[in-house]
């Protein structure tokens, strides 16, 4: 009995590392060994890297850098010390798919550009709305796009947008003041939500925009999750969400339809916009667009707030600096990277990118390179009086699918910052306050702030 023990422990233990070394080499076996062995034929291979282990891929170390460690840029540079520097591609399996990463401006630009071989495809499409500006391509994309660019960004939008957000930012600071002591994230989400929620659909401040706004939170916490439909996972939770929020907006649609009220909003706009043969939008696409935009503008907007309160306060020399609307965006890195599927096999540089696999465009290592901008974690604002590299400043992403409300997110900041700095004085809390990077990169304290007027 003790010799079987001793032999069942022997291979047990003997056995151990054995199944390691598959686990470990598991994904390469499954995902890369079948493309390698086409490399003879194509003369393109893969780029270097892991794959991870199954199922999981290299999301362990990503967590580890993300928010174990709390340095998110050392996980581009690892791979860059192990792989070397290449092209700035490297093969990984993260967020359920194989990927290739692309983390260099010319690779990006490549990939941006290419519509009919990347297509944009967040990971949790069913969160956004399968007809919704971010999920829709060709013709279709062309003619929302055409429309929320010109809602939003033309002069005369930007001015409209002007006069709504204006009086709500101004009322909001004072309240700040009165109470003397906020925290920037809170307040800057609560602000940026009510100026969306007028702009987009009309609504007041109040039970209802308080609910959606709940709702919202739910559903952005789930769009970059692990994909499991379970119960109790983000992803979950964001769908069930996502469903609440579109019952909502389907709801105040038909209240504009029975009562004809015409409020110039963005919602309105959907509803009126034609195709070339005079067919509007379906009222699944003008709900999937709301939610599509709102979860757009609303994280980055009120996120580029919270840091440039952050940053001007530890750097109150730079008040009157104009160039910090995009010191602050660069900075922020509010979206660490964007997603594109290859919809059929690409070549880049001799490297091979295989059809179906996603490209992780990490916009992150863009603006924190030091290759791109002279020491990149320093807020400086002076650094905008040259143009920045080509290639190197995309916050928006590129190519046709560059974000359509990038104007909404500037002036609804640059009008914050006109009044913050012109009219208060406000200090940091915890100057000194550790970082989180996920979902979006923020002062764990939420930037706790005293604030008076001037």
């Amino acid at each position: 009995m003790d010799i079987s023990m001793g032999v069942g422990v022997t291979l047990v233990l003997g056995g151990l590392p054995l199944l390691g070394l598959l686990l470990w080499w598991w994904n390469e076996l499954w995902y890369v060994l079948p493309l390698k062995l086409q490399h003879s034929t194509t003369g393109a291979k893969l780029p270097p890297g892991h794959m991870g282990l199954p199922l999981v891929g290299e999301l362990l170390t990503f967590l580890w850098y993300f928010k174990v460690l709390r340095r998110p840029d050392d996980f581009i540079n690892a791979k860059r010390a192990k792989y070397g520097d290449g092209i700035g591609l490297y093969r990984t399996y993260l967020f359920g798919s194989p990927s290739i990463i692309a983390c260099f401006p010319t690779v990006n630009k490549f990939v941006l550009q290419s519509d009919d071989t990347f297509i944009l495809e967040w990971p949790s499409v069913d969160l956004m709305g399968h007809t919704s500006l971010v999920a829709v391509h060709g013709k279709s994309h062309a003619r929302l796009r055409d429309y929320v660019t010109n809602v939003i960004n033309q002069p005369d939008a930007l001015r409209r947008i002007a006069q709504v957000v204006q009086p709500r930012i101004t009322a909001a600071l004072e309240s700040w003041a009165q109470k003397g002591r906020v925290k920037a994230y809170d307040e800057t989400k609560k602000v940026t939500f009510e100026n969306i929620g007028k702009l987009f659909v009309s609504l007041e401040p109040g039970p209802l925009l308080d609910t959606i706004d709940n709702l919202f939170g739910g559903l952005i916490k789930g769009v970059r999750a692990q994909p499991l439909n379970i119960p109790g996972t983000a992803f979950h939770h964001a769908r069930q969400c996502r469903k609440k929020l579109e019952a909502i907006f389907s709801l105040e649609l038909e209240k504009k339809k029975s009562q004809k009220l015409v409020t110039n909003d963005l919602m309105d706009g959907l509803m009126q916009i034609k195709d070339e043969e005079g067919n509007k939008l379906s009222d699944q696409e003008v709900v999937d667009n709301i939610v599509s935009l709102v979860v757009g503008g609303y994280a980055s907007t009120s996120i580029a707030s919270m840091w440039a309160i952050y940053y001007l306060a530890k750097h109150p020399t730079v008040l009157k600096k104009l160039q910090v609307v995009e010191e602050t965006i660069r900075i922020a890195n509010i979206a660490a990277f964007i997603f594109r599927t290859a919809v059929k096999e690409a070549e880049y540089k001799g490297y091979k990118i295989p059809k179906g696999w996603k490209v992780i465009i990490w916009l992150r290592y863009l603006h924190t390179n030091p290759e791109n901008f002279d020491d990149p974690m320093c807020f400086n604002p002076d650094r905008w009086n040259e143009p920045a590299k080509p290639g190197t400043y995309e916050v928006f992403g590129g190519g046709s699918r560059i974000c359509a409300g990038n104007m909404l997110v500037r002036i609804q900041l640059a009008i914050l910052l006109h009044h913050l700095s012109t009219g208060y004085k406000w200090e940091l809390i915890n100057p000194d306050a550790e970082m989180i990077y996920l979902p979006h990169p923020k002062p764990i304290d939420g930037v706790d702030i005293t604030i008076n007027k001037i």
